[in-house]
């Protein structure tokens, strides 16, 4: 039976409007419409999907609706593994710390037989090493735990490469030619799902097809019983494609709008956009209102000139706005987020992980002698700068600034009961805005009983 074709015009922003602002109610939702309610609530099965993909591997990205089920022929069930195979299997890449303070990013390959494990281990470590090497993810990568899940393959390669008549027997059943579009990598979301639920958390899965050809997409605002909510696609074999999975970050962790515009779109119809990166205010106007990116309007900006008010952003040519004439959120020529784009990510990364934790517990009585621990997690010296301060009674005891170690004795706290707290502040001067400042802090606290 055909699949049916998917209009290839852009979806309006209208339709998206709901969308972004139900992602940017919940947190690490995915924002940027890539999915409408309808897809949103229906789960894999359910009608279509609204992806994103990048025809050009040095161009602005597309969204097109494409059926959520995957044709017949691809999504035939694959025969059992040979018994040699580790499917499912699951390695830590990296783990800085527990799930539950920490963003988990799931990666799995598809079309790796079982004699290709390892090198669907090396590509995942290599699209990982670019992906993490762009600022702000280097820098705030401690925050992340990587896990690989092994998803064996009866057959090397993957449906639609080169050509669209190659059908090849896979675990993941990804595909290229998606709804006909020659670079859209799709997969089967159920067979996603139920390797991510393996992991030991799932916030965020990449899909790495063993693949030559240049191609991938963007899933945003799914629904999944592992609990990732969105996912990437790259082939294995194309040096830029690891952009792909940078960018659909970009949305999912700052929940940022795409930055381009479709020719013919006109002006936008709206009211002012929710997410960070795109406005219906002039430099001007921001400034007059105290709103946006007004803290950074003037500044040199790292992906090129300076920040101000650019027309043109959120799929629309007038009337709205973007910061820089160009970032990773607008094309993939550059691996740059402007400034606006950096403290979004950060705050984001902040929203889901906490840089913090207690190694000593705190749900018992301490004595004043007890050592109290805690932990900051692993991260670069480049945008970060993360501290330690101590209080006691809400009062900060300033000599023990940057311990990790420390005693209610040594605090000072006298006869009585007391509350000791450790607080992290990241000092980064990439975050301006209030709002991100205190998303880039978190506390434990601890009660400490001294004599009687």
């Amino acid at each position: 039976m055909p699949i049916p074709k998917s209009s290839r015009r852009p979806l309006p922003a209208a339709l998206l409007a709901g969308v972004l602002a139900a992602a940017a109610l919940g947190g690490a939702g995915l924002a940027s419409g890539h999915a409408d309610a309808a897809e949103a609530s229906g789960g894999p099965d359910a009608g279509t999907r609204t992806v994103e993909f990048f025809a050009d591997s040095h161009g602005e990205g597309r969204h097109v609706r494409v059926p959520a089920a995957v044709p017949a022929e691809i999504r035939r069930e694959k025969g059992a593994p040979a018994a040699s195979a580790p499917d499912g299997e699951v390695t830590p890449l990296q783990k800085t710390g527990p799930s539950e303070g920490r963003l988990d990013l799931v990666i799995m390959g598809d079309g790796y037989t079982a004699d290709q494990q390892e090198d669907f281990k090396q590509d995942a470590e290599s699209k990982l090493a670019s992906i993490f090497a762009i600022e702000p993810y280097k820098s705030y990568k401690g925050l992340f735990n990587f896990w690989l899940v092994n998803t064996v393959s009866n057959e090397s390669g993957v449906s639609g490469d080169p050509t669209q008549d190659v059908v090849k027997d896979t675990a993941l059943s990804s595909y290229f030619f998606c709804d006909d579009v020659e670079r859209l990598l799709c997969i089967d979301e159920k067979k996603v799902d139920s390797y991510a639920q393996q992991a030991p958390d799932s916030d965020i899965v990449f899909v790495v097809s063993n693949a030559t050809k240049y191609g991938g997409a963007g899933y945003s605002g799914i629904q999944s019983t592992a609990g990732h909510t969105g996912i990437a696609t790259m082939s294995s074999d194309n040096d830029r494609s690891y952009l792909i999975g940078a960018h659909e970050l970009g949305h999912s962790i700052g929940l940022l709008a795409d930055e381009y515009q479709y020719d013919g779109y006109g002006r936008y119809p709206g009211a002012e956009p929710v997410e960070p990166n795109t406005s219906i205010l002039t430099a001007d106007g921001m400034s007059g209102a105290k709103a946006k990116w007004y803290r950074w309007l003037g500044e040199s900006d790292p992906a090129g000139g300076t920040v101000g008010t650019y027309e043109g952003g959120g799929y629309y040519e007038y009337g709205i706005y973007r910061p820089t004439q160009n970032s990773i959120m607008r094309a993939l020529d550059t691996e740059q987020f402007n400034l606006v784009g950096r403290e979004a990510m950060i705050a984001g990364f902040y929203r889901d992980a906490d840089v913090l934790t207690a190694r000593t517990p705190t749900a018992r009585t301490l004595r004043p002698q007890d050592r109290i621990r805690v932990d900051l997690a692993p991260l670069a010296k480049g945008l970060s700068d993360v501290r330690v301060h101590w209080y006691v009674d809400g009062v900060e005891v300033r000599r023990a600034a940057a311990e990790h170690t420390v005693t209610g004795k040594e605090l000072g706290a006298r006869k009585g009961t007391h509350t000791i707290t450790a607080t992290s502040v990241d000092n980064s001067a990439s975050l301006r805005d209030p709002a991100a400042i205190r998303a880039a802090s978190n506390s434990v606290s601890w009660t400490v009983k001294t004599g009687k």
